[in-house]
């Protein structure tokens, strides 16, 4: 039988160690035990040994965690379920022969190996925490209603961030009998005080996902590290959310449709903002976006503003915070910012 080969197993203790960083000691484990109990005699193993892309970049390892967390939700993986919370966190080889039963099964190895075929959608509630107080900006400075643009926006979530309570420090935005309260752990000088109002909002994902769908619901959940109870019952109150108030989704690649849709207009501010999704964008699809914004920036002016919001990864490759950068065109260079660094999934805000 055959290991996993070296590269792949290095990427699979780098998420390990990315996943602890983010306080997820489960999900670090099972990256690591996959390690141990993957080989060439399961379907799943000889998929991830044969992987054709960067398995990082292709968020290869979270494609597998999501399928193991889907079969213990489902109640198909005892052997799991027994080592997920509420259970104490288990040994590593405890983990490993776990998983090492569910991939002996052809039948839980076939349901497993499908999580393979796409990437995670997590749709992470608590950027969100992030992206509000960036909006609170864009308000602050142009004074007009927003139009927002969701690139990669997956089931929309975060198309609802309007829609949610904030506590940012001593700041108090939104709606405070939302559902859904986000409290980031805040740190720096507060962000503008302005009220945001929306003039519209739309998204695009190359496979968005309908709330209204129990089975998308329960994907979606999946991906939710179950080790962070709180990004499981936010997540949950947020798609309970999306379900009464369906966020306007378009299929299609982001490039195409920032090309279509993004353009100034008077009365209001065009947004176009994305969470952690940029490094999933081909480098064509990348160019394509920044020469739009850019040649759009440049027909912007203070009736008409345009804002490039942007929570991402500087570089994907390094275990270092996301940032929250702003462009703003209002007529004249555009204004360049760098308003925080950002906890991957949103537990804290350092404001600059």
């Amino acid at each position: 039988m055959t290991a996993l080969p070296t590269a792949i197993a290095a990427a699979f203790q780098k998420q390990s160690g990315f996943c602890r960083f983010s306080g997820s000691p489960l999900t670090a484990l099972v990256c690591e035990a996959a390690v141990l109990a993957l080989d060439s005699a399961s379907a799943t193993g000889r998929a991830i040994i044969a992987w054709p892309g960067e398995p990082f970049a292709d968020a290869l390892m979270m494609r597998l965690t999501g399928g193991c967390n889907a079969l213990v939700r489902a109640g198909v993986a005892p052997e799991l379920a027994a080592l997920y919370p509420p259970a104490p966190l288990p040994a590593l080889d405890a983990l490993a022969a776990a998983l090492r039963e569910v991939l002996a099964d052809p039948v839980r190895d076939a349901r497993l190996c499908v999580w393979l075929a796409g990437p995670p959608q997590t749709n992470e509630v608590a950027r969100a925490g992030a992206l509000m107080p960036g909006l609170m900006t864009i308000a602050a400075a142009t004074g007009l209603p927003l139009r927002l643009f969701e690139l990669g926006c997956s089931a929309g979530l975060n198309l609802n961030l309007d829609r949610f309570g904030y506590r940012l420090g001593d700041v108090l935005a939104g709606d405070a009998q939302s559902p859904v309260q986000l409290a980031p752990l805040w740190q720096g000088p507060p962000p503008p005080v302005a009220t945001v109002t929306m003039a519209g909002r739309s998204g695009v994902d190359l496979n968005p996902l309908d709330v209204g769908d129990a089975d998308v619901r329960e994907r979606l959940l999946a991906y939710v590290w179950p080790d962070q109870l709180e990004r499981v019952q936010r997540a949950t109150a947020a798609i309970a959310l999306a379900t009464t108030v369906p966020p306007p989704i378009a299929r299609g690649d982001a490039a195409d449709w920032v090309e279509a849709h993004v353009a100034p207009q008077a009365g209001s501010t065009a947004v176009v903002y994305h969470s952690i999704a940029w490094q999933y964008f081909p480098v064509a699809t990348q160019s394509r976006i920044a020469a739009h914004m850019a040649a759009m920036g440049a027909a912007a002016s203070p009736a008409a503003p345009l804002a490039w919001l942007r929570y991402e990864m500087d570089n994907p490759d390094l275990a270092e915070l996301p940032t929250l950068r702003l462009t703003l065109w209002q007529g004249g260079p555009p204004g360049e910012r760098l308003l925080a660094h950002v906890h991957p999934h949103g537990a804290f805000v350092q404001w600059q």
